[in-house]
């Protein structure tokens, strides 16, 4: 039985940053040729960075892409490297000769073959037949150390009888997928059942291989691994971190290609499989979640030239999360906590503010607001005269807070975070240029009962109270008036947070909840919040996704829109 020692090349790497990849693939690359590895396989784009989006209509984008292709081809050696890159031209050019979403097989300081995805996503986030053409070229065989492989890329090998198993009735003894799948909650366990159900098929090994890192919103957590034909995980990456993984895989050397197109990349076949590789369990739910949302903000602040943070320290449990996953992200030197009290911030929440910050060692400033609430109550007190106080002057409060926390971003360059949950997202329970003025939204993802579950979990596994107690427990609040709590508005978050997974996850309408048993009453008020509040999450910051379906380019409904799923 003939074997292949595998690199699985699990990098972060920058969209655009052409160089930079390059010097990453490069090295990877002489790191897989140390360890006399067979194949050196990288991500799907992993020339450009994933996803390159409105960059693929730049003709001369495409072309610099090419141009390092062939940069990175020419210092090949006996290590035969695949990579993910864009051939042929801008994808505002000819349906039928755009681009395609391709893999280059490199060796010897050649490119010896491509190979083009087929099948082209345009669900959820993705969006790749605005950009591509899907491969139509007959199907090739790439022979590697006397082994047949077959390329497939992401979406390829989620299709049922697809690629995957025309490589395999054409002689593929082993298949190499080359993928930039995104993070989200179960993704790794679907993955794992769709790379079984291929094996079940074709009886041939397969090798999947991520990105990992922040590009905007997503979030790319690796986790790499190898299957072998009786689908047991024989190497796994870690999750969210760089890793060149490297491994020996058996290929059953008694098949034999079919195809024509067979691609005869190297000889010298290696007889027996030496190198074993750890497969370690995978992290609790909450850590993934907890190393997701620490990935996107690092990535998010480092990949576009900052480094510090600063963000509004109210003493409740979203700042509170927020803050912690900051200073864990970027270290608390970075770190920069505004508390900005008012007339109704209550003891405990200045008192609270202030354990945390001990605790996390972040910086802090206290910059109350009572002076320029008062000035801006005088300067309309003549336009407001006879008319009762209303949300008015609690939206005042946190417009103001808002320019405090901009206006040290422009002072000091640091990044603001803002600190709004997806229920609260969800029903608008949130300022328009309050709290929602800033540039990345840190727990824009994460229901507000996901939010108590994260800070339990985080004190749980540091064996102390991280996050003070009293933050945890206490009746979640604005502030923004006297003796104000969030229950007041809206129903407890252990109701309204199903209610709104079916809403926004699951695309259900009224009629429909309230034949499932839910409150009509609630359900009303509830859809009638989530529809009316569209125009404010589209000018609220983007924030790193983490569920099937976030806020943002995922989920794409008209804000003028008077569909409200009642049936008459």
């Amino acid at each position: 039985m003939g074997s292949l020692r595998i690199a699985a090349c699990q990098l972060n790497l920058r969209v655009g940053d052409l160089r930079s990849n390059k010097e990453k693939i490069l090295n990877a690359y002489k790191q897989a040729e140390e360890a006399q590895a067979d194949i050196a396989v990288f991500s799907e784009l992993a020339v450009c960075g994933y996803p390159p989006e409105d960059l693929l209509l730049k003709s001369g984008f495409v072309a610099d892409t090419q141009q390092v292709l062939n940069e990175i081809a020419s210092k090949t050696k006996e290590c035969v490297a695949i990579l993910g890159f864009v051939e042929g031209k801008e994808a505002g050019a000819d349906p039928v000769q755009r681009t395609s979403n391709a893999a280059a097989i490199c060796v010897e300081g050649e490119i010896k073959g491509t190979y083009s995805k087929r099948a082209l996503p345009d669900y959820g986030v993705f969006d790749e037949e605005r950009y591509f053409a899907p491969g139509a070229n007959p199907i090739e065989i790439f022979e590697i150390r006397g082994v047949n492989v077959g390329v497939t890329i992401c979406e390829d090998i989620w299709v049922e009888d697809g690629i995957a198993n025309e490589l395999a009735l054409a002689g593929a003894q082993i298949i190499l997928n080359l993928n930039a799948s995104p993070f989200e909650i179960g993704k790794l366990e679907a993955r794992e059942t769709v790379l079984c159900q291929r094996i079940n098929e074709t009886g041939v090994p397969i090798i999947y291989i991520n990105q990992v890192g922040g590009q905007d919103e997503l979030i790319f957590d690796g986790g790499s691994m190898a299957f072998d034909a009786n689908k047991d995980i024989i190497a796994r990456a870690e999750l969210f971190k760089e890793q060149v993984l490297i491994f020996d895989i058996d290929c059953n050397d008694s098949v034999k290609t079919t195809s024509k197109n067979s691609v005869k990349i190297s000889d010298n076949s290696r007889d027996e499989s030496l190198l074993k590789h750890e497969v370690d369990p995978v992290p609790s739910l909450n850590a993934q979640i907890w190393q997701a949302l620490c990935l996107g903000t690092r990535d998010y602040l480092n990949k576009n030239g900052f480094t510090d943070v600063c963000l509004g320290l109210s003493g409740g449990i979203d700042s509170a999360l927020v803050a912690a996953i900051a200073c864990d992200a970027l270290g608390a030197d970075h770190v920069h906590a505004v508390s900005m009290p008012s007339r109704y911030s209550s003891d405990h929440s200045l008192t609270d503010a202030k354990e945390l910050v001990e605790n996390l060692g972040c910086h802090h400033v206290t910059i109350p607001i009572e002076s320029a609430h008062k000035a801006f109550l005088e300067m309309t007190d003549e336009q407001f005269s006879g008319l009762d106080e209303d949300l008015t002057e609690e939206n005042l409060q946190a417009r103001i807070r808002g320019t405090l926390l901009m206006a040290l971003s422009n002072k000091f360059e640091w990044l603001v975070l803002t600190t709004g949950n997806k229920s609260e997202l969800a029903v608008g329970y949130s300022t328009l240029y309050g709290d929602t003025a800033g540039a990345f939204s840190v727990i824009k993802d994460v229901w507000k009962t996901q939010v108590f579950d994260l800070a339990k979990w985080k004190n749980n596994i540091l064996g102390y109270d991280l996050i003070p107690v009293s933050i945890i427990t206490k009746p979640p609040s604005a502030e923004l008036r006297p003796d104000q709590r969030d229950d007041q508005s809206l129903p407890d978050y252990e109701v309204l947070d199903p209610l709104l997974r079916e809403i926004i996850e699951k695309d259900k309408v009224a009629h429909e909840l309230i034949e499932d048993g839910h409150d009509p009453e609630i359900v009303k008020k509830i859809t009638t919040l989530v529809d009316i509040s569209e125009y404010k999450r589209r000018q609220s910051p983007l924030g790193p996704k983490i569920s099937h379906k976030a806020f943002g380019r995922d989920r794409r409904v008209p804000i003028t829109n008077l569909y409200r799923g009642t049936q008459n």
